[in-house]
């Protein structure tokens, strides 16, 4: 666990494949995370401000609402407007990414990723050293 990380830390993940957010729940809360989840853009907002994450994982292709448009919807309210969005996604190239960043997110962790590894991308987006 690294220095400045807590047990309390707490990520909210957001994705509409079940098995997915099962695996990333698993890999961070063996690191030492509290981590909440949803399985939708909607879910995600209310679960966002119940929670009140340190982080939050979010899938960027979902239906009804996706990443871009759940990141504007967190962004517009107060209560969730400053909360560091990391984003999940199968298309990493260069275009993407590029808007990505021009959204404000803390970073980008490319689909399939490693859950052996996922840690070390949270630590790194909140400015933390990973073990």
């Amino acid at each position: 666990m690294a220095a400045n990380q807590t047990p309390q830390t707490k990520l909210l993940v957001v994705d509409d494949e079940p098995d997915i957010v099962e695996l990333l729940s698993a890999s961070l809360k063996y690191h030492g995370y509290e981590v909440a989840t949803a399985n939708s853009g909607r879910q995600a907002m209310e679960e966002a401000r119940r929670f009140r994450p340190d982080m939050i994982l979010l899938d960027v292709m979902m239906p009804e609402l996706d990443g871009p448009a759940t990141l504007e919807a967190l962004r517009e309210r107060d209560e969730t407007r400053t909360i560091p969005v990391l984003f999940m996604t199968a298309k990493a190239q260069a275009g993407e990414l590029s808007r990505y960043a021009a959204l404000g997110v803390a970073g980008v962790i490319p689909k399939p990723f490693d859950p052996m590894t996922l840690h070390e991308r949270v630590s790194g987006a909140l400015g933390w050293d990973a073990i």
